[in-house]
């Protein structure tokens, strides 16, 4: 192997003290490769935001170098940022597991992307040259099918990328290639970047073969209709509510439109073995009793546009709910997110539905990433000499370090790494790199110009300490005051007081900074300032303070 190149990098955009936007980079002297390119879902924390993407100036400033993006899944942390990526810089090809190829095209059209994106689908059977590297692939056990870890070799060694993966040994559909993962592990790896999402939790995680059952149980004895909210990206979940409901005689009513799209697209590739029979629409409800209907809809982590919650609220144009209604969520709550759950719980509740979510009692979700034991095993036989955990927060990294050192990787071998850090690879030894700067972007609508922190920032003041806008009007010809100033405030609680205080700090700061030269730049700062420092005085709250200044020269 020839390695008279300089050094392989390797570094992540995101995925890293984060759970979403994963986006690995790995990039030698004349090729750079992306692997996924996700987005994360905003919190109570972003104001306004519709998606959190990465930064994508590194691709940018590497342009001429990019090859190619591996897609290893089709749910959304990994795909979701696509439309951006590719409004941001050309991406010559795309290579994706056949379904999340369709999931793609559909966000691509969605999105009115009208540039043509060469999509090439991949098994585990495909090996690419793509630039200096050879990519390969393993099959993975998660929750959509067609989920895969990737390996790579390049000039300097091997990199193994595990994707999102469990390893659930009775599996809905394919098996997880543990052969083909210990046979990469004999012929050596270099660096093991591996999922971390679970890593807090000791023992294996439940397979998806404990949920058919309690899917089953909660079939046999409900009386009336069963109503289940999961991801719509959660095609493996899907599959089982289908199969039940047509075991128990129900028809299948899919409700959202994420829902639809995924159902539709499961069914097209034989995901889903139903027949058209099956599923009906909702002017068909009332052809049919109670307990032969079965309702598949979005809405599982309370959203409030979603159909779940507008079924609750009483406000979807087909579905309302009734007394003796079966509710499943099938799905774990995102961080963030529980409250807004319970909200909908409560409703639901209040209007006679029996609601079950994830318990001892009924198994309605299992996780689709590896816990401890499962992430020893993945060590084990990939054997790596070099360890990068990814995907999860800044302690289910560390976490998941501590473990790699238990099961044979020296402890001075393993790398927990931030956004923007960059490891480096040459002659089969990994050293740590330069660090860039690798913020988030806010993206608000479709505006792939996308926000900064600063945006976000005082977002968040207006949201909890509300603002005070400043209007004045001077004669910079004279450096006079023309009047005097006019004080409007919003979610900001004020008085006549305290805005003729603020009209005369404004006045008075203002006439000695005028007395000096200065430009309109010193005169908002002035104001800032100074209002600032007296609305804290009077209520220890820090509006946004908004100065307007106007020349009447």
């Amino acid at each position: 192997m020839d390695t008279t190149t300089g050094p392989i990098s390797i570094y992540a955009l995101g995925g890293l003290c984060e759970v979403g936007k994963n986006t690995y980079c790995i990039e030698s002297d004349d090729s750079l490769i992306v692997i996924d390119a996700g987005v994360m879902f905003p919190d109570e924390n972003h104001p306004g935001v519709s998606f959190v993407i990465p930064d994508y100036q590194k691709i940018r400033s590497a342009r001429q170098k990019l090859k190619a993006l591996i897609i290893t899944h089709g749910h959304e942390d990994h795909i979701g940022a696509i439309p951006f990526l590719v409004q941001n810089v050309h991406v010559p090809v795309i290579y994706a597991p056949k379904l999340a190829a369709a999931l793609i095209r559909h966000k691509l059209q969605d999105h009115r992307i009208r540039e043509e994106i060469n999509i090439v689908e991949y098994d585990e059977n495909s090996v690419f040259q793509i630039g200096e590297f050879k990519v390969s692939f393993f099959y993975v056990t998660h929750s959509i099918p067609d989920s895969y870890g990737v390996v790579v070799d390049t000039p300097h060694g091997r990199i193994v990328h595990t994707g999102d993966f469990k390893i659930d040994l009775s599996p809905i559909g394919k098996q997880f290639e543990l052969d083909k993962v210990s046979r990469i592990g004999s012929e050596g790896v270099d660096l093991l970047l591996s999922d971390s999402t679970n890593a807090e939790i000791e023992g294996y995680t439940p397979s998806e073969s404990n949920v058919l059952k309690s899917i089953n149980e909660i079939f046999d004895v409900a009386h009336g209709r069963v109503i289940v909210s999961t991801f719509s990206s959660n095609i493996s979940r899907i599959q089982q509510i289908c199969q039940v409901a047509v075991e128990h005689g129900r028809r299948i009513l899919i409700l959202g439109r994420s829902m639809e799209f995924a159902v539709q697209v499961a069914r097209d590739y034989g995901y889903i073995k139903v027949k058209d029979s099956s599923f009906i629409t909702p002017q068909d409800l009332n052809e049919y009793k109670k307990n032969e209907i079965c309702i598949l809809c979005t809405g599982s982590q309370g959203e409030d546009m979603a159909a779940l919650s507008r079924i609750a609220n009483g406000t979807h144009k087909d579905v309302t709910i009734y007394p003796g209604d079966t509710v499943v969520f099938s799905s774990s709550a995102i961080p963030g997110n529980g409250v807004f759950i319970d909200q909908v719980v409560n409703i639901l509740v209040r209007k006679g539905a029996n609601v079950l979510k994830n318990s001892v009692l009924y198994a309605v979700h299992s996780s689709g990433h590896p816990s401890k034991q499962e992430l020893r095993l993945m060590l084990r036989l990939v054997r790596p000499t070099y360890f990068m955990p990814i995907h999860g927060d800044y302690r289910m990294l560390k976490i998941h370090a501590d473990l790699a050192t238990t099961v044979g990787v020296k402890k001075e071998n393993t790398f927990v790494l931030e956004n923007g850090d960059c490891l480096l690879l040459s002659k089969h030894k990994v050293t740590r790199g330069p660090h860039f700067p690798a913020e988030p972007i806010y993206i608000d609508g479709r505006d792939i110009s996308g926000l900064n922190e600063a945006v976000i920032k005082d977002r968040e003041i207006l949201q909890e300490d509300g603002l005070v806008a400043v209007v004045v009007a001077i004669n910079s010809g004279k450096s006079l005051l023309v009047g005097r100033p006019e004080i409007i405030t919003r979610g900001f609680v004020s008085n006549d007081e305290i805005n003729q205080n603020i009209q005369e700090i404004v006045e008075i700061s203002l006439q000695k900074k005028l007395a000096e030269k200065v430009t309109f730049a010193d005169i908002k700062n002035e104001i800032r300032r100074s209002v600032a420092n007296y609305v804290y005085f009077k209520s220890e709250r820090k509006p946004l303070v908004i100065p307007v200044v106007m020349d009447m020269k």
